[in-house]
């Protein structure tokens, strides 16, 4: 039986890269066959994400499915609490090690969530590797998203040789470390300091040496940092970022960047908030489903 579903097109011999980024970042939907023609290969994902077309493909067995998960290293994250297919999940695949349920959101200043182990190891914590970059994790000491791999990708693409960089809510240092091969130096802050000290594990294992970890308030970077003085800012806080915007103008330079990332329920609804700021160029893009209701979106904000 067919059904039509949004894929990722790519050359045969980025096949097996792709699909395994697209199963690190739980985008790849295995309840459908890939298929092929002579050039490329056609992965089916289970969300709209940018550069994807609809195709038709074959349904699995129902032998073969699986129960929808996240998978970031060798932790699958389930949606539902149910520990018998969480056995399943974990006999299925020799890469998992352990089966997690999120027992809430994201909440708090320091961006936690609480996890319940539903099978194999009793452990929040494992390795994930991210286009050749190695990461230390712990999901209950700091928040980390691997559906932001093909973002990063993206910044990593517009920026110039020699750039100065802010990461503002840093984490375990994805975006910095990613980031770094074309800046300068990269100033990456987080609040948590559980989370600063795994970047600064991450910082060690990818032998980066133009990545300063700063532990601060993001409010407060205005007084610790010199002001005008950034050519780029990530500002990945998409519950709160608005009450930051401030602070991240006065560090950008003009002429600069703010990738600006943020949840909202329709386009355009950051963009007066943002103009009060610049008046510069503004590109909005949809990121990802977040919600029925709500998409995560980003916009690149030109400051002048």
């Amino acid at each position: 039986m067919a059904r039509e579903s949004h894929c990722i097109k790519v050359p045969k011999k980025e096949g097996e890269k792709t699909r395994r980024n697209l199963a690190e970042e739980g985008l790849l939907d295995n309840s459908l066959k890939p298929h092929s023609d002579e050039i490329f290969l056609y992965f089916p994902v289970n969300e709209e994400i940018p550069g994807t077309v609809i195709l038709s493909f074959e349904e699995r067995e129902e032998s073969l499915l699986l129960p929808r998960h996240e998978l970031i290293g060798g932790i699958a994250i389930m949606q539902d609490d149910d520990k018998g297919e969480a056995e399943r999940l974990l006999a299925s695949r020799p890469v998992i090690h352990t089966v997690l349920y999120s027992e809430g959101p994201v909440t708090g200043e320091y961006r936690t969530k609480d996890y319940s182990v539903l099978a194999g190891r009793e452990t929040t914590a494992t390795d994930y590797t991210e286009y050749g970059q190695r990461f230390v994790i712990d999901l209950s000491a700091a928040y980390f998203s691997a559906r932001l791999a093909n973002e990063r990708q993206r910044i990593e693409r517009m920026m110039e040789p020699g750039e100065r960089l802010l990461d503002m809510f840093a984490g375990v240092g994805p975006f910095a470390i990613t980031l770094s091969g074309n800046a300068s130096v990269v100033y990456a802050n987080d609040i948590n300091p559980a989370a600063v000290s795994l970047l600064m594990e991450n910082i060690r294992i990818n032998k980066k040496r133009n990545i300063v970890p700063v532990l601060a308030d993001a409010r407060h970077l205005g007084g610790i940092l010199t002001e005008s003085s950034f050519d780029r800012i990530i500002m990945n806080l998409p519950m709160r970022s608005p009450e930051f915007l401030q602070t991240a103008f006065r560090l950008c330079k003009p002429g600069g960047m703010v990738h600006f990332y943020t949840l909202q329920s329709e386009t355009g609804e950051m963009a007066m908030d943002i103009r009060k700021y610049t008046g510069g160029k503004i590109s909005e893009r949809i990121v990802r489903s977040y919600s029925p209701s709500q998409h995560h979106a980003v916009y690149d904000i030109e400051f002048i």
